[in-house]
């Protein structure tokens, strides 16, 4: 602190605040006096944080949150990590013999990291393998004596490890899979003294298999192929699937075995294992890995080994690991019934059941039995619409308020017609961005996505489950489960009076939509094809800054422009003076003067 902001803070020490206590200066002439320095306080502060050059703010890109000055007081370019950033860019390192599920895992755990908001992204090492590699012969090419063989998956491992260095430095990741056996301590090293000289966490997963049943599964375990969409669902109760199925072998379907018959390429296979066995190492918790941080998942998670947690990533990604699991399981997603709120368009409400929204939870009802599912369980939000749905099905149901419906702020229970008549700043931003916009003294997806995570932390550790809840939260389960980006979850089509019908395969999810033949009101917005793509004007907001739309009878906004300093200086006018005064009706001289508060950047 230099010595002139230094004298203006500590200026309060000899004057008016200390002689105020054995003085008799009038009541007006020490609340001003107070006012005076206060300002000067503030005025101080504003200048600190404009010091040397620096920016008034922290950045605001969504990716990169964390600013530090160079030596020259300019900000720094895109940081990748630095040891006192208490979550720099993590690396996740698989571990294991081949066919043990660390494909499975990798991209399982890729879809949840992106779905929270991290963005994350798998290398797969047999890829770039494979890529330089264009004819592969047999397992001798895995063989530890095939120096030749040894020196190529060597610098396939490098190659790999310069686009993960690229993606968390260059391009905003924030955690890459390295999806590779990793199976010696060498081959570890490198990662570890990689990571070192990046700056870059490393995590080890190890995916432990000693059930010879469970790796034949592995092995011959089946794979879905996206086909193109069917046609929008008809009358009736025709099944419409969003994805066809094509039944392949992820191992032996593979590209290495292209022109080889299903038996060969089990047998050639099983040699490869072989040829890795000889040379596995697994991480020792006890001597060498000790030090580590990493998780053993143990049979398919009948057993878990965790060694030193260090950051928040590393729990979160400790926590999922332990919840998930692959036994054979479905879950039903629906919206509740039609609502005569949804009759009038009108956003959010409580509103109960038209009467065909009744007439479709009795054809739920009928759907549900006509499944034979032994212990169903059945989920359903706090609103009025989802109980109302679930009253026919004859059992019992759990209320999770979670599952209530995005929160519209100010504009609940309008109609989007209304909203662009009386706010046409705001409906223009959340086309703009639909994802990210936050409704006034409301909700955005992205706070949604974060509200319903424990559902989804539910759903892993449930097998047979039915979700009776709202358009937005459909929507934010269903990008979960089908790998959807923030731009595409909130046009994801959600029609009332339509079961979706989600069977979790082998890296990904079969989805069956099922209408059942109660006609309905379509609530879905197409994107605007008019606005720009992309984030628009950041817009910090809280619960309590309301509007960028100017209306005469709501409370103005308090929201920084974006070239505005973060803290306002106090203007010394009479009018400040004056309302601070004892006469003044709204305050009264308690020691304490409340002052504007900033704005918090969201």
């Amino acid at each position: 602190m230099c010595a002139a902001d230094r004298q203006i803070c500590d200026a309060p020490r000899s004057g008016p605040l200390r002689e105020k206590a054995g003085s008799s200066l009038s009541g007006t002439d020490s609340v001003s006096s107070f006012v005076r320095i206060l300002a000067a306080r503030f005025s101080s502060a504003a200048r600190l944080v404009r010091h040397r050059g620096m920016p008034r703010e922290l950045t605001q890109n969504r990716i990169q949150k964390i600013w530090i000055p160079n030596k020259d007081g300019k900000p720094a370019p895109r940081r990748a990590g630095a040891p006192h950033f208490a979550n720099p860019p993590t690396v996740i390192v698989m571990v294991g013999l081949p066919a043990r599920g660390k494909t499975y895992i990798s991209k399982k755990l890729t879809r949840y990291l992106n779905w929270i908001g991290m963005p994350t992204k798998v290398f797969n090492v047999g890829e770039y393998r494979r890529e330089a590699v264009k004819n592969y012969s047999s397992y001798d090419f895995f063989k530890p004596d095939n120096e030749c063989a040894v020196k190529i998956r060597q610098q396939c491992a490098l190659a790999a490890l310069r686009d993960v260095k690229s993606y968390l430095k260059d391009e905003g990741g924030q955690v890459a899979v390295f999806d590779a056996t990793n199976t010696t301590r060498d081959r570890r090293a490198m990662i570890l003294n990689f990571g070192a000289e990046n700056d870059f966490k490393i995590f080890f997963i190890e995916s432990v298999c000693n059930d010879p049943s469970v790796i034949a599964s592995n092995i011959m375990v089946r794979r879905e192929h996206r086909a193109a969409p069917a046609p929008p669902w008809g009358g009736g109760r025709e099944r419409c699937p969003l994805t066809n199925l094509s039944l392949q072998e992820v191992k032996v379907s593979c590209p290495d075995y292209r022109d080889c018959n299903k038996t060969d390429a089990m047998l050639d296979f099983q040699k490869r294992i072989e040829c890795y066995k000889t040379s596995y190492q697994p991480l020792d918790p006890d001597q060498h890995d000790r030090d580590l941080s990493f998780i053993k998942v143990i049979d398919v998670g009948r057993r878990y080994l965790v060694n030193r947690i260090q950051d928040h990533i590393q729990s979160k990604i400790v926590y999922y690991l332990m919840n998930i699991h692959v036994q054979p399981r479905t879950i039903y997603l629906c919206r509740h019934g039609e609502s005569t709120d949804n009759l009038q368009g009108r956003l959010g409400g409580d509103a109960g059941l038209s009467p065909r929204g009744h007439q479709f939870s009795v054809a739920l009802a009928q759907f549900m039995k006509e499944q034979q599912l032994k212990d169903l369980k059945v989920w359903t939000s706090q609103l009025c619409g989802a109980i109302q749905t679930a009253e026919h099905l004859g059992g019992a149901y759990e209320q999770w308020k979670v599952l209530n419906e995005l929160d519209a702020g100010l504009c609940e229970e309008m109609t989007y017609d209304e909203v662009k008549e009386k706010f046409p700043e705001e409906f223009a931003l959340r086309d703009e961005d639909k994802y990210y916009y936050r409704y006034p003294a409301g909700e955005s997806y992205q706070d949604l996505v974060q509200r319903v995570e424990p559902v989804i932390m539910e759903l892993e550790r449930q097998e047979n489950v039915l979700v009776i809840c709202h358009q937005a939260v459909m929507r934010c389960l269903l990008a979960y489960f089908l790998d959807k980006s923030a731009e595409e979850m909130p046009y994801l089509k959600c029609p009332l009076h339509t079961v979706l019908k989600l069977t979790p395969v082998a890296y990904g999810c079969k989805v069956e939509s099922i209408y059942l033949n109660v006609e309905a009101v379509n609530t879905h917005r197409d994107r605007p094809e008019e606005v720009k793509r992309g984030p628009g004007t950041l817009i910090r907001r809280n619960s309590v800054t309301p509007l960028t739309s100017p209306e005469s009878h709501i409370k103005k906004p308090r929201i920084d422009e974006l070239d505005e300093p973060p803290i306002q200086e106090l203007p010394p006018s009479v009018a400040s003076l004056a309302l601070c005064s004892p006469s003044h009706p709204s305050l009264a001289l308690t020691g304490q003067v409340e002052l504007p508060t900033p704005s918090v950047s969201e």
